[in-house]
């Protein structure tokens, strides 16, 4: 058997994704039926059987999405744990890319992470609605992302599997680092050039939340999260690394950097998550939460603070700039 689906993280990740995956197939059995059937204003004893199924229905969505998003931390710990099994190595970078499956997997569940923080905001509004006009369109919304997330756990088998421990992996200064000199970020950016696009685009956000620009906001939203994995993997990762040539959006999640990588991804990807989740209940909703513009503002500016706080005090310490 491959020496990776013995290691006790690999287990106890697949056992919850197969878990999951079955309790989520038995809700988008019944979430078809309801999709079919259903017809809130019809008095008959089908509707109110369906009416108890769809709470039951939903509360296990609920509940099968909350544990989702909680296993994508928990997937990248994993493979950064898996370092210490495939040759060449150093962290997760290495491993995500030990075969054609590992990028892909990773950006699948990102999608899926935003798109079921949505399903979470369309279904608290649908549940404090009298009639539950909203019921059928996050029937559809979870019909597609099951789609989704039926891809990701297959991904999951065949990433896992075709993982070899004795073919060598690139490590994460050859996968980031520049080779022959040639310009490692998009669009023909440097540095200075992209931390203004960093900065401009945080108070771009901040003042289209205020502002009540959704369009703006989402927009601006998107961009930063490119734009923020670009600066803190070829700028402030540096400072947390304390080295110049360290460029790697892995290592920061080890213990060497205090797990900060945790907090640094964290937080960029749940900041613009609420800036977009606010617009979008703003434009298709009618829904203006405070709460959620605040959350939003809160979380982006402890992100850009965090970055910016490592160069500061690398600054004050040394005297220089990497």
């Amino acid at each position: 058997m491959n020496e990776i689906l013995l290691n006790n993280e690999v287990i106890v990740y697949l056992l919850s994704e197969t878990v999951l995956y079955l309790l989520l197939f038995v809700a988008f059995l019944v979430t078809v039926g309801l999709v079919k059937k259903w017809n809130f204003d019809a008095f008959t004893t089908e509707q109110f059987t369906l009416e108890n199924r769809s709470y039951l229905v939903m509360t296990i969505i609920f509940f099968g999405i909350v544990l989702k998003i909680i296993l994508l931390p928990y997937f990248v710990y994993t493979i950064d744990a898996l370092s210490d099994l495939v040759p060449g190595a150093m962290c997760g970078a290495g491993v995500i890319k030990a075969n054609a499956y590992g990028n892909p997997l990773l950006a699948l569940k990102i999608v899926i992470l935003f798109l079921s923080g949505l399903w979470l905001s369309i279904n608290s509004i649908d549940l404090k609605a009298k009639r539950y006009p909203y019921l059928k369109l996050k029937s559809w919304f979870f019909l597609f992302i099951f789609v989704l997330l039926s891809a990701e756990f297959l991904l999951d088998i065949l990433y896992f599997t075709h993982i070899e421990t004795t073919n060598p992996v690139s490590c994460c200064s050859v996968i980031f680092g520049q080779t022959g000199g040639a310009n490692s970020l998009p669009f023909g950016l440097d540095i200075p050039k992209l931390l203004m696009l960093f900065y401009l685009l945080f108070a771009l956000i901040v003042l289209s939340l205020f502002s009540n620009l959704s369009l703006v906001s989402v927009a601006s939203s998107i961009l930063f999260v490119v734009v923020g994995y670009y600066a803190v993997v070829y700028f402030f990762g540096t400072y947390i690394y304390e080295l110049p040539t360290h460029k790697c959006p892995f290592c920061m999640l080890q213990d060497h950097y205090h797990y900060v990588g945790y907090a640094v991804w964290g937080l960029l990807f749940l900041g613009t998550f609420f800036a977009i989740d606010y617009a979008v209940m703003n434009v298709f909703f009618h829904t203006v939460s405070q709460t959620l513009k605040r959350i939003a503002i809160v979380l982006l500016s402890m992100f850009v603070f965090l970055c910016s706080g490592y160069v500061a005090v690398y600054y004050f310490k040394n005297g220089v700039w990497l």
